[in-house]
């Protein structure tokens, strides 16, 4: 009788990850974690909330006056919506970690360029044109910084942004990087990520006291603890009695409850937006990093609905064009059609949905496997 070892379906449409050794004691995994995909969807409609209605800024030129005196009751909840990025990283640790393991560099670098990419080059495209558009109030950037903007290195070279999000991208591209030097490069094992997971929670750590730039650029201090929690979650799909693991996701959670209560919490003051209490970050970054676990420990098999697929696919090019795009909707529905705001908040992520359903439906299905394929494939060598 031959010993089957489990296997995992990689999130990112990637091919079945075989275990290494002998099963863990795990929940059998199933063909993908729906459950993941609805989370992530959850974390990109949560910063959609901090966008259109938990802060000022740009959004009350869109409003034509402050979300905090349209939405008095519900702006201070709002604002609590920007920690959908930290969740978003927790889940990508787990799902890199995942989609690294039994690959090799060069499927590991093209599966994150396909991924990335196109939805982005599409999303850039598209807001460069509405804001180039003689109605729109919003700054066009120059034929110059666009063609920066395309390479996604336009924060390091100090280029302005197309995309506000794109700060998150590039935090992402430096985990892949760190991940895949370290990690992928030498051959993905258990030792190999307990060995990431606590040299780099030892080098954010001494780099949050070196106050050098060029190590917060490399080591990500205020970021790190929630990638490297995601990657602890996932040696914990691999083996709910890693003890190790624990400790990897109990220490990255206490970190980064520091970091984001010490980024968003200010004293109490009358003048501003909002005044965000630092128990509900605590609770906010406990709630995330327990949803995560409860997706890498099997709780939340039940939720397999073929729609969280689609949840899940829909979540990316929504998190691109919904912040700058959705500015110029907001106008249109509540400064042009007199729409009222409620309203206007609602019908503004319908079309943002109903946009990333396009973008993910034309860009994305019919270019991410092209740009796949090109990159793992061989160069032919000359005769």
């Amino acid at each position: 009788m031959t010993n089957t070892l489990p296997r995992v379906r990689s999130t990112d449409g990637g091919p079945p990850l075989p275990r290494a050794g002998a099963p863990d004691p795990v929940v059998a995994p199933v063909s993908r974690l729906r459950a993941l995909d609805g989370l992530r969807l959850a974390a990109a409609l949560m910063v959609a909330l901090y966008h259109y209605g938990g802060r000022s800024g740009d959004i009350s030129r869109g409003w034509g006056a402050s979300p905090k005196k349209l939405f008095p009751a519900a702006h201070e909840w709002f604002s609590y919506g920007c920690l959908g990025v930290q969740i978003f990283f927790v889940i990508s640790g787990f799902v890199i970690c995942m989609s690294g393991w039994g690959r090799p560099l060069r499927a590991f670098f093209a599966s994150r360029v396909a991924r990335l990419y196109p939805a982005y080059w599409a999303a850039l495209i598209l807001v460069t044109a509405v804001f180039a558009l003689p109605w729109v109030v919003y700054r066009a950037v120059t034929p110059s910084e666009f063609v920066v903007n395309l390479t996604m290195l336009q924060m390091p070279l100090g280029v302005p942004r197309v995309l506000g999000v794109c700060w998150t991208l590039w935090a992402e591209l430096r985990f892949y990087a760190l991940f895949a030097l370290c990690v992928v490069l030498p051959g993905v094992t258990r030792r190999r990520v307990v060995l990431f997971c606590a040299g780099w929670t030892v080098a954010a750590a001494l780099t949050a006291t070196a106050h050098q730039p060029f190590l917060d650029a490399v080591f990500m201090p205020q970021y790190a603890p929630f990638f490297i929690g995601g990657m602890g979650l996932y040696l914990l799909h691999r083996n709910r009695r890693d003890v190790t693991a624990w400790g990897i996701v109990a220490v990255s959670w206490a970190i980064g409850q520091h970091w984001a209560v010490a980024g968003l919490w200010h004293r109490p003051n009358p003048g501003a937006f909002s005044n965000r209490h630092a128990t509900v970050i605590i609770a906010i970054v406990t709630l995330g990093f327990a949803l995560v676990g409860a997706v890498a420990l099997g709780h939340l098999r039940w939720a397999d609905w073929r729609w969280l697929t689609v949840a899940g696919a829909l979540t990316y090019p929504f998190y691109l064009v919904h912040e700058h795009l959705g500015w110029v909707v907001v106008g249109v529905l509540h400064r042009g059609l007199r729409i009222p705001a409620p309203a206007t908040f609602a019908l503004t992520i319908a079309v943002m949905l109903l946009l990333a359903w396009l973008l993910h439906r034309q860009v994305e299905r019919r270019a991410t496997p092209l740009l796949r394929r090109a990159l793992t494939r061989r160069p032919v060598r000359p005769r």
